[in-house]
């Protein structure tokens, strides 16, 4: 069945191969970039199934606006993917309170907005899936990445307490947490803070690790967005790349065996 899908951040990297992919099936897809340009291909391509909209996520107007237009064209709304954001470089002391806003404007208020906005359509419709584009780093910190960190964490708790406040209206919410994607993330689109000498030996380290793993070819996270969509029962969370879950395991190994360590300064404070 033909569905209509609204996602932000279409003109490239995820955005953009997972626009293809539902056009190609026949969906239709409200398309959101800051230029427009980068979407013409899809509109030469597709016609009249894609629709075009020019959005920055961070201004809460447009994206009402933005959610308003693509729900009256199509007369509904199926799937809402937030996938808009950017990747922030640097040490927490090295960020400055521009780059820190600027951060979660995006990361975070951006699909703040776009859910607010969309919510309503879905309640109305009694059905819908907001799909919110997390992160690895959104389950488990790293340094040099705090900022960013720390934005895909917000969006995290916000996901999941929605959840929560949705299932009764028939409103499905998914987490996709990526791993390491041959993306623009870390290309143009991000931002480094002006860097400390000091946070050079810790920077080494987290990058010559980075540089060890293998890297996710993000076409072929097209399959695994379709299987998402088209669930009955779709997950909460659900990785995409080989490396979340055994990272996490490990993560989560360790974060239970240090309360449990702490379990009687735990109780103790209960009073």
């Amino acid at each position: 069945m033909k569905k209509t899908i609204l996602i932000t951040g279409a003109s490239r990297g995820f955005g953009k191969i997972w626009a293809r992919a539902f056009l190609k099936r026949g969906d239709q897809v409200i398309a959101t970039a800051r230029n427009l340009e980068h979407i013409d291909d899809l509109v030469k391509e597709f016609g009249d199934a894609v629709l075009p909209l020019q959005l920055n996520v961070a201004n809460r107007e447009q994206c009402f606006l933005a959610v308003k237009k693509a729900y009256h064209h199509f007369g509904k709304l199926d799937v809402v993917i937030s996938n808009a954001g950017y990747g922030l470089f640097g040490a927490i002391e090295e960020t400055s309170e521009q780059e820190a806003r600027g951060q979660f404007d995006t990361n975070v208020f951006g699909s703040l907005w776009i859910a607010q906005a969309v919510i309503p359509i879905m309640r109305k419709q009694g059905k819908g899936h907001i799909i919110q584009v997390s992160s690895v780093l959104g389950l488990s910190g790293a340094p040099t990445f705090g900022i960013y960190c720390a934005s895909k964490w917000a969006v995290e708790g916000i996901a999941e307490s929605m959840d929560g406040e949705l299932k009764e209206f028939g409103i499905n919410t998914t987490l996709i947490e990526p791993n390491g994607f041959a993306t623009d993330w870390a290309g143009p689109s991000a931002v480094r803070s002006k860097k400390l000498d000091d946070y050079d030996s810790v920077r080494s380290r987290v990058f010559s690790y980075i540089k060890q793993l293998p890297v996710g070819d993000p076409k072929a996270t097209a399959g695994a967005i379709l299987k998402i969509v088209d669930s009955d029962r779709p997950p909460l969370r659900v990785f995409f790349g080989k490396l979340g879950l055994p990272r996490l395991k490990n993560v989560y190994a360790e974060r239970l065996s240090l309360w449990e360590q702490w379990s009687e300064v735990s109780d103790a404070a209960q009073g």
